[in-house]
C-alpha cells in the first residue's frame, strides 16, 4: 500500500529529527569524553607530582630537585583578582547597556569594538600592555599583568552577561512600569537580580579563560622566583612557571609542570564551584 503525502513528510520528518538528535549527543559525547580525557591525564600526571612541599616551598635553584610553586599560586590568585577588579564593573555595565539599548547606533558600535577585541590574540594584549603600562613604569608588575588580563576578560564577560540579561522576560520590566519605577531601577531591583546566575557563569568564565593565559604575563608579569615585593614588582605566575618548567630540560621541572597544570585546573574549576555555591544562599534581590 502506498504511503499518502502527508504520512511520507511526517516519517521523513521523524528521520531527520532522529538522525539529527543523534548527531549532537554523538557531539556532545565527544566532547565530553576530550574533556575527561585531558581532566584525567592532567590528573594523573599532576597528581602523581603534587605534595605538600608543592604548596609551600619555593623554586629551587635550577638543578636541584625539590621546591614548590608556592610563589606562583599566590601571584595567580593577586594578578587575577587585579584583573576582576578592573574588568567586572567595566563589562557588567558595557553588558547592561548593550542589552537595555541594543537598537540604538552607539551600542552597536560598541558590540563591535566587544567582539573586535575578543578576536584579538592573547600575545597582542600582552604588548599592548606593554607598552602602555610596563614601559612608563620601568618595570614589569602585578598591576601590569592584571591590566593585561583585564583586556582579555572584559569582552567576554560584557557579551555572556549581555546575553544572560536579555533572557529575563520582557513582561517582569512591564510590571515594574506599570508600578511607576524609574528605568534605572527596574535594571538594578528587577533584570540583574533575575539574571544574577548567568552574570556570575558569565564571570567565572571570563576569569577561568584569563587564568589559563601566558603569553600576557610574560610581557607583564614576567616572573618571580621568590615571594613578590608588591604590586608594582615582578610577580610570579602559575602559567608562566608552568611554561618556564615545561620548557625545561629537568625531568623534576617536568614533574613540576604537570602539578602546577592539575593546580591551575584545580584552581577554576573551585572557584566557579564556590561561587555557585555560595550563591545558593544569596538572593540578588536583597540588593
Amino acid at each position: 500500500m502506498a504511503l499518502s503525502a502527508a504520512d511520507f513528510n511526517y516519517r521523513r520528518r521523524k528521520l531527520i529529527s532522529a538522525v539529527m538528535l543523534g548527531a549532537a549527543a554523538t557531539s556532545a559525547i565527544g566532547m565530553i569524553a576530550v574533556l575527561f580525557l585531558i581532566l584525567g591525564y592532567v590528573f594523573i600526571q599532576g597528581g602523581q607530582a603534587i605534595d605538600f612541599a608543592f604548596f609551600t616551598e619555593l623554586p629551587r635553584p635550577v638543578g636541584q630537585e625539590g621546591g614548590g610553586m608556592a610563589n606562583a599560586i599566590v601571584g595567580s590568585l593577586i594578578v587575577l583578582a587585579i584583573a576582576g577588579v578592573l574588568a567586572i564593573p567595566v563589562g557588567f555595565f558595557a553588558g547592561i547597556y548593550l542589552s537595555e539599548y541594543a537598537s540604538t547606533t552607539f551600542a552597536g558600535a560598541v558590540r563591535f569594538v566587544i567582539e573586535t577585541m575578543a578576536g584579538v590574540p592573547s600575545i597582542v594584549i600582552g604588548i599592548f600592555a606593554f607598552v602602555l603600562i610596563v614601559r612608563p613604569m620601568g618595570t614589569y608588575s602585578a598591576i601590569a599583568g592584571g591590566f593585561a588580563l583585564a583586556m582579555i576578560m572584559i569582552p567576554i564577560f560584557a557579551r555572556a552577561a549581555e546575553e544572560a540579561l536579555k533572557t529575563v522576560p520582557f513582561s517582569l520590566r512591564e510590571a515594574a512600569m506599570a508600578l511607576g519605577v524609574p528605568s534605572w531601577r527596574i535594571v538594578l531591583r528587577v533584570v540583574v537580580p533575575t539574571a544574577g546566575p548567568g552574570i556570575i557563569t558569565a564571570a567565572m568564565l571570563a576569569l577561568a579563560r584569563a587564568g589559563g593565559e601566558t603569553a600576557p604575563l610574560i610581557f607583564t608579569a614576567l616572573g618571580n622566583r621568590f615571594w613578590q615585593e608588591g604590586l608594582t614588582s615582578p610577580i610570579a605566575t602559575l602559567p608562566v612557571q608552568i611554561w618556564e618548567y615545561a620548557s625545561g630540560p629537568y625531568a623534576d621541572l617536568h614533574r613540576q609542570a604537570w602539578a602546577g597544570s592539575l593546580v591551575l585546573v584545580a584552581m577554576t574549576v573551585g572557584i566557579i564551584g564556590l561561587v555557585r555555591l555560595l550563591y545558593r544562599g544569596t538572593s540578588f534581590r536583597q540588593f
